[in-house]
């Protein structure tokens, strides 16, 4: 794994922003000497949109789906689980970096440590937004249309890389906290699966159990997949979108804090 590090004297007279851009390119180059990895992460859209959008098209006939062909209503949430599945394996760069001694490296250096945090949530977002065009141009060839047209796909981009925001930075705040690989991905395992089936990810909530309603409404995928669902249709609540974009953002905030938190807190205790 890539080292590279701003060296002391320069870390020192270094800005907040140059810091956090040199620990985005060593994460940056990481992942394109392991590009492999995020083409794999696209399998599983891949299979849901084509096999699973086919095999339950029928259900788009049921009502409470809008008028919305099924494959056109599941892409959405396709794009909204890719970030999520994506987000909740951030950490394990951090796991990685704590073994090899990198993280004890960067500690000790005069970086701000919010900009070790900072930089590797960019690129982890950037991970985020090429794996949801792709999906979304997976989606397309798969038959879904978005009246929504730019500025649609833009809004619903954009509410997926909150919803990245808020699971990167959970699972980095884990991962320093908890310091053992299979620890964390027993953790997100336990999380993405409930979060991802426990909202209108695949089927509307007027069709699911009260309780399952109940929970869905509280649920932070089930606002990132409302918001860009209705975007990419060009059928937007703004107060509603609104509200939920207002709740995503105050978890994206909250969830950056602690992995900040965390990172200080992995420090003190060395």
């Amino acid at each position: 794994m890539t080292t590279t590090t701003l060296s002391p004297a320069r870390a020192a007279s270094a800005g907040w922003f140059t810091q956090t851009g040199q620990i985005t390119r060593r994460w940056v180059t990481n992942s394109v000497r392991m590009v492999w990895g995020v083409g794999f992460s696209l399998v599983q859209p891949l299979v849901w949109i084509l096999l699973f959008g086919q095999v339950f098209s029928s259900l788009g006939k049921l009502p409470g789906f809008g008028g919305f062909s099924y494959i056109e209503y599941l892409v959405p949430g396709i794009l909204m689980m890719t970030v999520l599945y994506s987000g909740a394996w951030a950490g394990t760069g951090y796991i990685d970096d704590m073994k090899s001694g990198v993280m004890d490296q960067l500690l000790t250096a005069p970086i701000s440590r919010s900009a070790i945090i900072t930089g590797q949530l960019v690129q982890q977002l950037l991970i985020c937004l090429a794996q949801s065009i792709v999906v979304l141009g997976i989606g397309w060839l798969g038959g879904a249309r978005f009246p929504g047209g730019i500025g649609g796909i833009a809004m619903a981009l954009l509410a997926a890389l909150i919803l990245a925001t808020v699971f990167c930075s959970v699972s980095t705040a884990l991962a320093l906290t908890t310091r053992n690989q299979a620890a964390l991905i027993g953790i997100s395992q336990i999380v993405v699966l409930p979060v991802t089936f426990l909202s209108t990810t695949m089927m509307p909530s007027a069709l699911m159990p009260h309780w399952v309603q109940n929970v869905s409404r509280y649920n932070p995928m089930t606002w990132a997949v409302d918001i860009g669902r209705d975007a990419l249709a060009g059928t937007s609540d703004w107060a509603q979108t609104g509200l939920h974009a207002l709740g995503l953002l105050t978890l994206a905030a909250l969830a950056f804090v602690w992995s900040v938190r965390a990172i200080r807190g992995y420090q003190r205790s060395l």
